[in-house]
């Protein structure tokens, strides 16, 4: 990584208070929203045309128009009607899916920090406008085309305007443009120009919001031309049996187009885009965004979660327990960010004399930190104290309020910083420079204790450098995070900064608790139990990562031998034979995730990986599933994922999956229910006349078959719930095919038993005199109903009453093809008397009760 340019010394102006919400407001509504066109929005007509040139829609108005030549106008009036109701369908589902997509990428919109009557708030990308005074730190995307008015070792990637992937540095007075990411340091920029009047014009680019088919779709497309060709086959030769029989050519013709239609599930790709769709809002709201659709199939797979600690595994909010000086140990007591409290030695409140280097040591670390504690909001419920920046550098600020230190004001105007050196992943430390009333510079320095604790930083003996080594190991080895502090004084700014950094006086340690979330432990076994494996990276002490493992029962029982820590120095020495045999590790850079991630995914393993910040982004990005934090994660984090968290809680990342394996469940089931249908029907048409019934189904009876079953009832299985052992079964194989894992044999099995009762109460029929068409074409379709029911992982629930309520509404229209005359007549049935109804009837229970057998036989 590039270092980062020494900062130089300069007379800073005044913060600007930045505009008021009112005026805000009103240059948002002069000026526009902060966005370029996403996209031309697509006309209802457009739409319509969209869906009249599939191909299957082509095929049934080639058949309105050859009834009406052969003056079959029932049968037109039909197909007709099934043309309107089909587009319909497929424009409501598309316009339903296009929406919950749209909403989705309203939520995962980029944010910025604009600092308005003086405060620093959150707003979205698209409200900044002209005049806003935007607050960057690492990891921001700058929102706009904005001049820098202050810079502390500022480092920009550019490369989405230049192309050029070197961070460049920015000093006071420099332009920034829209879609740059800061890399490192911080500044405040005064906005120039918004949307697309700014220089890039691009700042919707930050969301890809391409709609692409998501790999499940691809894979049902080519199942959908596989289907497509033997369909064809196969109605050719009904349509060759029908006229070697003497039917007329003209009505074979219109049949064998209907039972093309009728036997493809062509409502699946919008079936599929929605259930998608939908699913993606389920999980927004069980607190997980999906910001891009292929990642809710993708989540069903997912077999390893590399988690990291802070905030995700622990409660990420910090307090300080101890603090270790060279003359001792002192405690601290209080909760949360309150910077209520008091220090105490042995048991006792802490002396004046005790307290001075305790002092000392944090007015060091309120200094060196960027984070601002804010004081409980009036009209917030739970009155607690709330951070704005860093956890851990607001936990140090509430210890020096504790200890009696100079409040951040009273520091920033005492001792004002003048320059700094900003933590990063590779340093793991981080300088300021401040300017005394004497004149003199104030350096103050903390770290981690190996990079503060060598010879190099610290002026101080060997025996002094051990015993503050072995105080942070024994810290560490109760799970606490570690931060050694140094200071020293300088007559002038060294140039470059980084050279403050040597000869400085340690002050002492402080060590840091964050305590595992209550539910961290049950959530990690939760993984184990459907399939995944986690493993922990974090970057912390080797010490804590083991101990804070071992609280949440990270590995579980009998896998002590996994509990060995390796480090990010192993994994780059290549020092580690097997990456996927560690289940621990820690102090890593983000290149070493990087290489964890490549080893679980050359494994064959899918991967989900979690992280927060601008160096998290390539391994976010490499990973199958990349897992933002939503609430203390950076921006670059977020929009690298595929998943944010908007609770950073882990839990939720079970619950994603969980919605994925449901999306996948549903779209399987939906697929072995509309391909047994079209199968039976088909079968239906060959062996009816073998059997006797010379032509088993008009074209008409066959289309209003094909709407009542895939239509009603198919977009109402997208909405099944979770199965009860759904996250008790391994996760799916990333390879497997969609009809894999017995849903090949359950459909063909289906198939046969709706052919074979539908057949049987046709025959029954014309054996007793009634007619036997009409009784065929109810049986044929209550077969189907009750194959929908059976597949139904709880055949008897409350949840999704869409489905039942589908099935009545379709049983319904089939009676109304029977009994009103306007459909009787076009359909070409007959009213049927109770043993006919009977006889269709009795299809129901046969084919719902082979549907359940099978469910079991095959394992779901």
């Amino acid at each position: 990584m590039t270092p980062a340019s020494p900062a130089r010394e300069s007379v800073q102006a005044p913060e600007p208070a930045g505009l008021t919400e009112t005026e805000a407001a009103g240059r948002l509504v002069a000026s526009g929203p902060n966005e370029v066109a996403t996209g031309r929005h697509v006309r209802l007509h457009t739409r319509v045309l969209g869906q009249l040139r599939d191909p299957l829609i082509l095929v049934l108005l080639g058949a309105v128009a050859l009834t009406l030549a052969i003056g079959d106008h029932p049968d037109a009036v039909v197909i007709g009607l099934v043309v309107v109701v089909n587009t319909t369908v497929g424009v409501a589902q598309e316009v339903r899916a296009d929406n919950a997509v749209a909403a989705l990428s309203a939520m995962s919109a980029p944010h910025a920090r604009v600092r308005r009557g003086g405060t620093v708030r959150a707003v979205r990308a698209v409200e900044v406008v002209p005049g806003d005074v935007l607050v960057l730190g690492e990891g921001d995307i700058v929102a706009a085309d904005a001049e820098l008015a202050e810079a502390s070792a500022l480092l920009l990637d550019e490369s989405t305007l230049t192309g050029e992937s070197v961070p460049v540095d920015k000093d006071a007075g420099a332009v920034l443009a829209a879609g740059t990411v800061v890399v490192r340091g911080r500044g405040v920029a005064t906005v120039t120009a918004t949307g697309a009047s700014s220089a890039l014009g691009r700042i919707a680019a930050l969301l890809d919001d391409r709609h692409e088919r998501t790999p499940l779709q691809r894979r049902l497309a080519g199942l959908g031309r596989t289907l497509a060709a033997v369909t064809l086959a196969l109605c050719l030769l009904v349509l060759g049996l029908g006229l070697l029989r003497g039917v007329p050519p003209g009505t074979m013709a219109v049949t064998a187009i209907s039972l093309a239609v009728a036997a493809v599930p062509e409502s699946l790709p919008a079936v599929v885009t929605l259930a998608l769709a939908l699913g993606a809002r389920r999980m927004a709201a069980r607190h997980a965004l999906v910001r891009r659709l292929p990642a809710v199939e993708t989540l069903g797979s997912v077999s390893v979660l590399a988690t990291d600690k802070t905030g995700t595994l622990t409660q990420g909010r910090m307090r300080v327990d101890s603090v270790w000086t060279p003359r001792g140990s002192t405690e601290l007591t209080g909760v949360g960010y309150e910077p209520v409290g008091e220090a105490r030695v042995g048991g006792r409140a802490a002396g004046e004399s005790e307290l001075a280097p305790v002092r000392e040591l944090l007015t060091a670390t309120a200094l060196c930190n960027d984070a601002t504690l804010r004081p409980p909001d009036p009209t917030s419920p739970d009155g607690r104290w709330t951070a704005l920046g860093d956890p851990m550098e607001a936990a140090l600020l509430a210890a020096a309020a504790k200890t009696g230190c100079p409040g951040q004001g009273e520091l920033g105007t005492g001792c004002p910083r003048i320059g700094e050196v900003p933590f990063d992943s590779l340093r793991k430390r981080m300088t300021t420079l401040h300017r005394t009333a004497g004149g003199q510079i104030l350096v103050c320095l903390k770290g981690a204790p190996e990079a503060v604790l060598v010879p190099g930083v610290i002026d101080a003996g060997p025996d002094t450098i051990a015993r503050a080594r072995d105080e942070a190991a024994r810290y560490a080895a109760r799970g606490r995070r570690v931060l050694a502090v140094a200071s020293g004084r300088r007559d002038d700014v060294p140039d470059p900064l980084t050279a403050a950094e040597s000869g400085l006086t340690l002050l002492g340690l402080v060590a840091l608790s964050d305590p595992p979330k209550p539910h961290a432990g049950r959530t990690l076994a939760d993984c184990r139990a459907a399939g995944i494996t986690p493993v922990l990276v974090t970057g912390d002490h080797p010490a804590t990562a083991r101990a804070i493992a071992e609280r949440v029962g990270l590995l579980g029982e009998g896998h002590q031998a996994e509990a060995d820590v390796v480090t990010g120095a192993d994994v780059a020495a290549g020092r580690v034979a097997d990456l996927t045999s560690v289940r621990i590790f820690a102090r890593t850079d983000p290149q070493q995730k990087l290489d964890i991630v490549e080893a679980w995914r050359a494994a064959g393993a899918v991967t989900a990986m979690t992280g927060d910040g601008v160096n998290d982004g390539p391994a976010l990005r490499r990973a199958d599933i990349g897992v933002a934090m939503g609430a203390r994660g950076t921006e670059v984090a977020r929009q690298a994922a595929d998943l944010v968290l908007t609770d950073d809680d882990l839990s939720t990342v079970v619950a994603a999956v969980e919605e994925g394996r449901r999306v996948y469940d549903n779209v399987r089931r939906f697929l072995v229910y509309g391909m047994a249908g079209g199968a039976a029907e088909i079968l239906v048409m060959l062996a009816g006349p073998v059997l006797g019934l010379p032509l088993p189904l008009r074209a008409g009876q066959i289309l209003w078959i094909n709407l009542l079953t895939h239509g009603l009832t198919g977009v109402a299985m997208g909405a099944e719930p979770t199965a009860p052992g759904t996250m008790r079964r391994p996760p799916r194989p990333p390879d497997q095919h969609i009809l894999g894992d017995g849903a090949w044999q359950r459909l063909l099995l289906l198939s046969a038993v709706v052919t074979v009762t539908s057949l049987g109460a046709g025959l029954t029929a014309q054996g007793l005199g009634l007619a036997w068409q009409s009784v065929l074409f109810l049986a044929l379709l209550a077969a189907q109903l009750g194959v929908v029911l059976g597949l139904r992982d709880r055949l008897f629930t409350w949840q999704n009453l869409l489905l039942p309520l589908a099935v009545l509404a379709s049983a319904v229209l089939a009676a109304a093809a029977l009994y009103v005359p306007f459909l009787r007549t076009v359909l070409d049935t007959s009213a049927l008397g109770w043993t006919g109804l009977a006889l269709a009837a009795a299809c129901v229970p046969v084919s719902l009760l082979a549907a359940r057998l099978l469910r079991r036989a095959f394992q779901g």
